[in-house]
């Protein structure tokens, strides 16, 4: 699990720690950004934030939220699975980034060919189903 210049019990503290804070926020109903989601990950863990005007830290924030929906699966399993990552936005705007979709394609949950309100209307899902697996309710993200 090594890799992007961190250690494997750093992964672990990550992907534990950023699973934890995104039930909490599936538990609230609520979105986050990926800057949120870095500053809680800092402070809660001690390791080094990612650095996001670098190209490979943005990929390693990815692989972090593959890593954490992953993790997710083995937990608290869903069929069809739910991904936890669907909570996490850019800063400003009301939809997950391009990581997300691109793992939806590789998990087999979108097709590949996807239109843009295909992605919407699956993110959608994705995160009223969060809501309601963890007691928020039905929610409108």
């Amino acid at each position: 699990m090594s890799g992007y210049g961190r250690t494997d019990s750093e992964w672990d503290e990550l992907v534990d720690v950023g699973r934890n804070f995104l039930v909490e926020r599936a538990k609230l109903g609520r979105l986050t950004s990926y800057t949120e989601l870095n500053v809680t990950l800092a402070g809660r863990t001690g390791c080094p934030p990612f650095d996001f005007e670098r190209a490979d830290e943005r990929a390693a924030m990815g692989h972090l939220l593959g890593l954490i929906v992953e993790r997710d699966q083995q937990i608290t399993a869903s069929d069809p699975p739910v991904m936890l990552s669907a909570l996490v936005n850019y800063l400003g705007a009301n939809e997950a980034g391009s990581g997300f979709y691109q793992l939806a394609k590789e998990l087999q949950l979108l097709p590949m060919s996807a239109s843009a309100d295909e992605k919407f209307g699956f993110w959608v899902k994705q995160v009223k189903r969060l809501y309601e697996r963890h007691g928020a309710g039905p929610a409108v993200a």
